[in-house]
């Protein structure tokens, strides 16, 4: 005789049905990963961002960026955006400018992987590639000299452009202090300096005892999606939302520690995320073995499936390593 197993009301929430991809940017869930740390007073918890559609937290200031621009008149039916960017950014806004008609450029060192390429090819982008030696400041460069000869281009320049901010401090701050009103750290990669200073200008006005920090490499050395500012390029957005007024530290970790915590987080919490995932979760639980008590959040920028081809949970890590220092992953 058959088994007929009754649904579990209680298990089935309501699901809403889109009529655009870019209504599903946004309200990302949380993981509890306390169990890989050694406080048992402390909860850690990731903000897991590579369920956005483009699969990272920049689909949220990708459309930030682009509705501001119409809104404005930046950005006009037909017109050709063109942005630098090491991957995440460059993919999102490749999605938008599908869906909404606008030819787009993106401008890219040579040496990322291949997962970025490819993805940016199924959104329809032109990859104009720089030398990988010069890393993302290379691309930078570039993009601003192409934008300089081209101003009937609409240059977004999310380093510069304050809806990178905003789209945090409207969207991503709102959602962890709904979901996580009892944070007392918020710890975030500083790349372009968007997710820090847009969620943590929100929490601080929530309550100004949350303390926010930034993940960055050793100077010299590379980590997957964070910069060291004192490597020469401040991103513009920075300064101009009071980032030195509003960190109230910094975290330095090395790319063999951040590759090792990719590891953990997929072999002992079954999260599968990017490497920049597991710089952020290093600094994160770093701060949480010297606090008394409290609860601290991190964000994992996006999923683990865009660095397959490093070979990050398969290779030897020294190889990993070594690879790290010749290809941009981020």
């Amino acid at each position: 005789m058959a088994l007929i197993l009754e649904p579990d009301t209680a298990r089935v929430r309501p699901v809403s049905i889109h009529t655009s991809i870019l209504d599903m940017i946004g309200n990302t869930p949380m993981l509890d990963v306390s169990s890989l740390g050694t406080n048992p007073n402390v909860r850690v918890l990731v903000k897991v961002e590579g369920v956005n559609p483009a699969g990272s937290i920049k689909d949220r200031i990708a459309r930030q960026m682009v509705l501001e621009a119409e809104a404005d008149g930046t950005l006009t039916p037909g017109r050709t955006i063109i942005e630098p960017s090491s991957g995440n950014t460059g993919i999102a806004l490749a999605m938008i400018a599908r869906i909404k008609g606008y030819p787009i450029k993106i401008v890219m060192p040579e040496n990322v992987s291949i997962e970025r390429r490819q993805l940016l090819e199924v959104f329809g982008a032109e990859i104009i590639v720089t030398p990988g030696n010069e890393g993302s400041n290379g691309a930078v460069k570039v993009a601003r000299q192409l934008a300089d000869e081209h101003p009937e281009w609409a240059f977004l320049y999310q380093y510069a452009n304050e809806a990178n901010p905003r789209a945090h401090y409207e969207t991503t701050g709102p959602e962890i202090w709904r979901d996580v009103p009892e944070i007392t750290h918020f710890v975030a990669g500083l790349g372009t300096s968007g997710t820090l200073l847009g969620v943590g200008t929100y929490l601080k006005e929530r309550n100004p005892d949350v303390q926010v920090l930034a993940i960055e490499p050793p100077l010299g050395e590379l980590v997957e999606g964070l910069r060291n500012l004192d490597e020469g390029y401040i991103p513009p957005v920075y300064e101009k939302w009071g980032g030195p007024e509003l960190l109230d530290g910094k975290r330095i970790v090395r790319p063999r520690e951040s590759i090792e915590w990719t590891r953990r987080l997929a072999e002992e919490a079954g999260f599968f995320a990017g490497i920049s995932t597991g710089a952020a979760a290093a600094g994160a639980f770093r701060v949480a073995e010297k606090l008394d008590a409290g609860v601290v959040v991190f964000v994992s920028a996006d999923g683990g499936w865009k660095y397959l081809s490093t070979g990050a949970w398969t290779d030897p890590i020294d190889d990993v390593v070594a690879k790290a220092e010749k290809t941009i992953y981020f």
